[in-house]
């Protein structure tokens, strides 16, 4: 029996590292392929389409809050009758995925066409550019079409194979990019830019649909089974709470742009937009990460005593801590004089400002561990109302600071209600409810992270401050001296934890295999 236990057990590492790999490296990919079409973006059109950019996907992350977290409850259902190879209970399922899917579709087209006419509230200075409501319904039809082809693609990430979907958004990415970047520099179209991007949603979302019909033939068979009763009440129970999740993840998130456009300008929110381009672009690569462990941790949640999570789940935390205090730091070196050489100095914002975004990133990044196994273990119940907090806070700080500190302000606003509410209720819960132990263990450890990279991100400012030159001289020397000091550091403090030494044990165990 416990042979099976660790078969399993390796199996999941080894799904999670492959799933975590593969999206990471796709991923960068992509980041590298944006960023070039970002720079000719930059320079082919103006600072007001950034804007349009930004504020327009605020609009449509405010308007995608009806998806009430549906995906990350579905996925969750599966997690079971994966595990028990139940097609039937699969096929009930995907079937209320479907359904409530088209729902969401209909409202958020609906709802997206009544805000029409109020555009000009929200674009300010923008309302001058040319096509606004054609643009903005470009970006609507995107949104609606995606909720009717890509419920499937949970399917197959929660079987543990979402390198496959990985694989798929990578080269439609890629090739969307390339043919944007030539109408780019051949049109000058904002127009023509925009429909590449919608017609290269609409064929992935509907290859990938297509390869999950042939890789579980049963989506295609006629479906008359429904979920039990009970069943669906826990899913509808589930839903109700992450509904109040995404509502406070859009406050959050989707309102940044929104604020910055009201009191700081739009010409501020496409200076903002280039350093969140960046930050956002590397946070996707580093959340595939974590995306790859979900539904391995999903599975062991589902078939394996909770006893077995801690050990898991220190191993994620202590690679989380490693890897995002790391890109803290380096954004908060190498950022200025990326952003200059590429962009030029009218778009660098100033040192507080990024200074108080890479410890943004650095905050959401020590979340990451204990966010990612709540969610996969389906523990969305009991901390519903955690979330609307958070939000009420992040806005009210955010509005109240922005007004004296401008764009810093809103971000500040944010770190305000992150350290009042997640931060320590969070790992609280985590512990409470799942792992049922004291949390002295997990305190001492992150006081601990914390302590060496206060210490490494001193230093190692210290150093990157005495290069100078010329930006691509600055910023190659920065690069190579965040990337060696900081890991030196960090293999000097940590060498001896188990965690360390449990990752070597992974990095050893995959490369021997391959």
């Amino acid at each position: 029996m416990g042979g099976k236990q660790d078969g399993r057990q390796k199996n999941r590492l080894e799904d999670s590292a492959i799933n975590a790999g593969v999206a990471m490296v796709a991923q960068a990919l992509i980041i590298v392929a944006g960023y070039i079409s970002r720079v000719i973006f930059t320079r082919t059109l103006s600072a007001s389409y950034a804007g349009v950019n930004g504020l327009f996907a605020d609009i449509l992350g405010v308007l995608s809050l009806s998806e009430l977290g549906i995906a990350s409850a579905m996925s969750y259902a599966l997690y079971r009758p994966i595990a028990q190879n139940d097609i039937p209970g699969l096929q009930a399922v995907m079937k209320l995925y479907k359904r409530l899917y088209m729902y969401v579709a209909a409202f958020v087209g609906t709802v997206g066409l009544v805000m029409l006419p109020f555009l000009d509230y929200f674009a300010g200075d923008l309302s001058a550019i040319k096509h606004l409501e054609l643009i903005y319904l470009l970006y609507l039809g995107n949104s609606v079409t995606s909720y009717l082809l890509m419920y499937r693609s949970t399917l197959i990430t929660a079987h543990q194979r979402g390198y496959i979907v990985s694989l798929y958004c990578t080269a439609f990415s890629l090739t969307q990019i390339i043919l944007q970047i030539i109408l780019l520099m051949t049109t000058q179209s904002y127009i023509a830019y925009l429909l590449t991007a919608i017609i290269g949603s609409l064929l992935c979302n509907l290859c990938i649909s297509r390869r999950a019909g042939r890789m579980y033939p049963y989506l295609r068979e006629k479906n008359n089974h429904e979920l039990p009763e009970a069943e669906k009440q826990e899913i509808r129970r589930n839903i109700w709470a992450l509904a109040m999740h995404r509502l406070g993840a859009v406050i959050i998130n989707n309102t940044d742009n929104l604020l910055i456009s009201r009191f700081a300008g739009i010409a501020s929110v496409g200076i903002y937009s280039n350093y969140y381009l960046v930050i956002y672009s590397i946070q996707q690569v580093l959340a595939k990460l974590f995306q790859g462990m979900a539904a391995s941790i999903g599975n062991l949640g589902a078939s394996e005593d909770r006893d077995a999570i801690e050990p898991v789940f220190y191993n994620a935390f202590f690679i989380g801590q490693w890897v995002y205090s790391l890109t803290a730091i380096c954004l908060y070196e190498l950022l200025p004089p990326f952003i200059e050489l590429s962009f030029g100095p009218a778009y660098l914002l100033d040192s507080r400002t990024v200074l108080i975004l890479c410890i943004l990133v650095f905050l959401q990044g020590m979340r990451k561990a204990v966010a990612t196994f709540w969610y996969a273990l389906g523990m969305f119940w009991l901390d519903r109302y955690k979330a609307l907090a958070e939000a009420a806070l992040n806005l009210i700080f955010s509005i109240i600071l922005v007004i004296r500190y401008g764009i810093a302000g809103v971000f500040m606003g944010t770190i305000l209600s992150m350290l009042l509410v997640p931060v320590w209720v969070d790992p609280y819960m985590f512990f409470r409810h799942c792992l049922k132990k004291s949390l002295a263990s997990y305190v001492r450890k992150y006081a601990g992270y914390l302590a060496v990279i206060g210490l490494t991100w001193w230093l190692t400012d210290v150093v990157c401050g005495l290069v100078t030159g010329g930006l691509a001289w600055v910023l190659l020397v920065r690069m190579v001296i965040c990337v060696l000091m900081i890991n030196g550091i960090f293999l000097a403090a940590h060498f001896w934890r188990q965690e360390f030494k449990s990752m070597l044990w992974l990095i050893s165990s995959l490369l021997g295999k391959h």
